[in-house]
């Protein structure tokens, strides 16, 4: 098993999803350009990093709220606040 669907399992990303799943079960997600990107919160214990950023890409034409996303990253470390995890998830959604 890759290490990003490890962490897709831990973080329980869909996959695949929609846009518009993902802005009901996620408050910090965005459209960026032709890709979806979020930040998500997972508890690691007090003090530690618990957040992490997602890119998704449109699987068909159609980019409405309801057209089919696939995850493509998941970032491979833990940040302190969702802001650096959207930054990851902005540089690698550009890659």
């Amino acid at each position: 098993m890759s290490k990003m669907t490890e962490r897709a399992r831990t973080y329980r990303l869909p996959n695949p999803s929609t846009p518009e799943d993902l802005e009901c079960r996620w408050s910090k997600t965005l459209r960026y350009g032709d890709k979806v990107i979020l930040a998500g919160h997972y508890y690691n214990g007090a003090g530690k990093p618990s957040y992490y950023g997602a890119v998704y890409e449109f699987l068909t034409e159609d980019t409405g709220c309801e057209a089919e996303i696939g995850l493509r990253e998941v970032s491979g470390v833990d940040f302190m606040d969702d802001g650096h995890a959207l930054e990851w998830a902005m540089k690698n959604a550009n890659n």
